[in-house]
């Protein structure tokens, strides 16, 4: 019998808090069973499928979180001011929660009406929103999140790496990139 108030949506939330204290690599049943207070075996009654179910639903959990916060940044007002509220958004989340950012690359959707490739959709399209605003046709939104999301993954991950050793600030970096990046796009919506 299940634990009270122990039900797959609980599980997932805990197996979620366990990843980001300890990482992608720490996600055990064994682990995952001792934080929740029940045995190993009586987990799979809430999540079959195991360690792979579960880090498909946190990365479920994640890229909902990810829209949520995306489809809040400030993309009425377009440009620089967005870019920038999207990014420290992003830059946020994955220091608040490494380990369900990093089970977003470790799951895949099964199919497009997966739960976890309409969180992706979702996050993409508010990404999207961004770039309406520069006018930009639909067909080259796809290379703009991409930019977008290749530069903050970047700063993201070698920021919590430690990967940057130069005393610069890296606050400016980002600043600066995204000021590169701003005035690419204006020059892009401008070219012929």
């Amino acid at each position: 019998m299940p634990r009270a108030g122990l039900d797959v949506d609980a599980v997932t939330r805990a197996a979620a808090e366990l990843i980001d204290e300890q990482g992608l690599a720490a996600l055990t049943m064994t682990a995952l069973a001792e934080r929740v207070g029940v045995r190993p075996p009586s987990l799979y009654k809430h999540v079959p499928g195991g360690l792979v179910e579960l880090t498909h639903r946190v990365a479920t959990l994640a890229a909902q979180e990810l829209a949520e916060l995306f489809h809040g940044t400030r993309s009425d007002q377009g440009g620089a001011p967005a870019l920038a509220d999207v990014a420290g958004r992003f830059r946020r989340y994955v220091v608040d929660h490494p380990g369900r950012y990093a089970a977003t690359a470790a799951a895949e959707p099964a199919d497009e009406d997966d739960p976890l490739a309409i969180a992706l959709r979702d996050s993409l399209d508010a990404l999207g929103d961004v770039f309406d605003r520069y006018g930009l046709p639909q067909q080259e939104h796809v290379h703009a999140i991409r930019m977008l999301r290749s530069v903050l993954h970047g700063f993201a991950v070698l920021d919590a790496a430690r990967g940057f050793r130069i005393d610069v600030d890296v606050d400016a970096s980002v600043a600066w990139s995204l000021e590169v990046m701003d005035a690419g796009l204006r020059a892009v919506r401008h070219s012929p």
